[in-house]
């Protein structure tokens, strides 16, 4: 939503607004009566020069003139558009961060779509819960690592007592016992709790902990169970009406996967052990020197794969028995991918033609299934994959957790303090909003935490007022909100391993307030189109107190967070346009009466939900 001298307008590319036939889209577009432009236009390049196409007003009532105008489209390539008015002889714009201005946008905060993108249209009403398997549950201790069964990096394994806490100098080398039967066994928690995806991290063949060094891409680790038991959890899951989605990790391996063979593990030679190995070109070597190899992040046991090979492409996606889509076929059928530093991937050693195989794994694993999910693992910023021909949706750090951890926690992603307030907090969602299509935006996979960072309740100091302002938000912003396994118990935890804990599954340990907020909201956002669909539109940003509207067709849902201490304020809700007279607390079921387009409202530090 836009304010300027009491002017506003509204798009966003949902259905309401926003509908693809054939070489053309129709665009739409509302703006309140109480100030109208006499001339409308949208701005396009449809080849990399201004064209101005005047729009038409075609209904009107007592809050909204509705506007439109169909536009020429560029079918396989990104398009690019915005909104020009005229007022009173001077010009405003409106561009995808939602604010009308009075200069032209920059082209990276245009509003932008890719016409040939076809979504997994299922993952926009879903809750995700990423699980670290070891960390879980044990459902079948017989196929649990034992102290001194093998040596990792020089140093035996540890078997560890559940509750023990990991030690940060050999996490990695620590094992607890979590497996693919305790999945299964607590599919009736998952149930309770409400969510209805399951995001697992690595769960192939791997001497670590954390399997990020893939050994054997077509088993399941024997420490987690076998692929019959994998099959077994895919139909339960499927069963329940869930999906599951894996990670991929085929930017590097194990050094001790067959292809490269540090040790001279296997009968046939690998990578390192001699120069004239078929796998030789799988891997980054400088030199015939077999200590030349490239190791991700200069981690030498986890050599970094060269996708300039083809024989490397059949293997990991092109072959009809690939990695990528074995898992994608009966009898496991899995539901996308999840692709570690898929940014970081691609030909020698700088990620040369990134984008050309990120394309082509998307091409790959949606001929196995077109509802596949292809999700990409980005630290920061992911524009560039989030155009509509790569990628569905990344891990959104960079447009919804890093924000949020500045805002309520202040500190960084590299746990050094920021201060920020709440004007501050709606540029960086703004910002990252912007530059990718709003389809893309609703896949984005919102996240408080995940086994790479600090647990959010621990940055919080243990508070828990600010922790569920936060799941609020995280239930409500626009995107896919992902859960890190134990969150929602209030599960602590320091940054890796530390933030690796096990699940705590005594209730007694449980803070059970925290955990039936989670409830509550995952039932809200499972049942609510706003959420799921909706645009978003900001309605407050001062001080420590932040609130917007998702809206969908005649539902309207407003969020109000307060970091501080109780404060009141008259919250503005003349942008919604609504025709109702009072609104109604979705956590206490109190009524707030709307007066003169407003509602006044004293908040504790916490958060408020109001459904309309």
């Amino acid at each position: 939503m836009a304010n300027l001298d009491r002017i506003y307008a509204f798009h966003v590319a949902s259905s309401e607004y926003f509908e693809i036939v054939g070489n053309e889209c129709s665009l739409r577009l509302k703006i309140l009566t109480r100030l109208e432009p006499s001339q409308v236009f949208i701005r396009t390049e449809p080849d990399n020069e201004e064209q101005l196409i005047p729009m038409e007003r075609y209904s009107k009532n007592d809050d909204w003139s509705f506007w439109q105008a169909k536009i020429a489209i560029l079918p396989k390539e990104t398009n690019l558009y915005a909104f020009k008015f005229i007022v009173d002889g001077f010009q405003y714009w409106l561009d995808a961060t939602g604010e009308v201005k009075n200069y032209p946008p920059e082209r990276d905060i245009h509003f932008r779509f890719y016409p040939a993108y076809q979504p997994a249209s299922w993952v926009f009403s879903q809750v995700f819960y990423q699980i670290f398997p070891d960390r879980f549950y044990d459902g079948e201790p017989s196929n649990n690592v034992k102290t001194n069964e093998y040596l990792y990096e020089g140093k035996p394994v540890v078997a560890k007592k559940w509750a023990e806490l990991p030690d940060k100098n050999q996490g990695f080398r620590e094992f607890y016992g979590g497996d693919l039967a305790g999945i299964r066994q607590k599919l009736d928690y998952l149930q309770e709790l409400g969510v209805n995806s399951l995001y697992l991290n690595p769960i192939f063949v791997s001497a670590s902990s954390h399997k990020y060094d893939t050994i054997d891409y077509f088993n399941i680790d024997p420490h987690f169970g076998t692929n019959e038991d994998f099959a077994a959890l895919c139909k339960d899951l499927h069963a329940a009406d869930m999906h599951i989605i894996l990670d991929a990790v085929v930017n590097h391996t194990s050094e001790r996967h067959y292809w490269f063979d540090r040790y001279g593990e296997y009968s046939e030679a690998g990578a390192y052990q001699t120069k004239d190995s078929k796998y030789r070109e799988f891997y980054n070597f400088e030199t015939d020197d077999p200590e030349s190899y490239l190791g991700w992040a200069g981690v030498k046991t986890l050599p970094v794969l060269d996708y300039s090979s083809s024989k490397l492409q059949d293997m990991v996606y092109k072959e009809p028995d690939s990695i990528l889509r074995q898992w994608l076929k009966p009898p496991y059928k899995i539901d996308g991918w999840r692709f570690d530093v898929i940014h970081m991937l691609g030909e020698g050693r700088g990620a040369k033609n990134n984008a050309r195989y990120v394309r082509e794994f998307r091409k790959a694993v949606r001929e196995e299934n077109p509802e596949a999910f292809i999700l990409g693992e980005h630290f920061f910023e992911a524009s560039k994959w989030l155009q509509g021909d790569q990628e569905d949706g990344a891990m959104n750090y960079f447009g919804f957790s890093f924000p949020v951890w500045a805002f309520f926690a202040a500190t960084d992603h590299r746990n050094q303090a920021i201060k920020i307030d709440a004007s501050d907090f709606s540029f960086l969602l703004a910002r990252a909003r912007a530059r990718i299509p709003f389809i893309n935006q609703l896949a984005q996979i919102n996240l408080l935490g995940s086994h790479d960072t600090a647990r959010f309740l621990t940055l919080l100091k243990k508070d828990i007022d600010l922790m569920k302002a936060a799941v609020t938000m995280l239930f409500t912003y626009i995107g896919v909100p992902s859960i890190y396994y134990g969150d929602e118990v209030g599960l602590e935890g320091e940054a890796d391993p530390d933030c690796r804990r096990t699940f705590p599954w005594d209730r007694d340990n449980w803070n059970m307030d925290l955990f039936s907020h989670y409830q509550k909201l995952i039932s809200l956002r499972k049942n609510s189109k706003a959420l799921q669909k909706g645009g978003f539109i900001e309605l407050y940003a001062d001080g420590d107190i932040f609130g917007y509207a998702r809206a969908y067709a005649n539902e309207t849902i407003i969020t109000i967070v307060n970091r501080g201490k109780p404060q009141e304020i008259n919250l503005p809700v003349w942008q919604l346009g609504l025709s109702q007279t009072s609104a109604k607390s979705f956590f206490s079921q109190r009524e707030f009466a709307i007066k003169s387009e407003f509602i006044s409202l004293k908040l504790n530090q916490g958060s408020e939900l109001l459904i309309f």
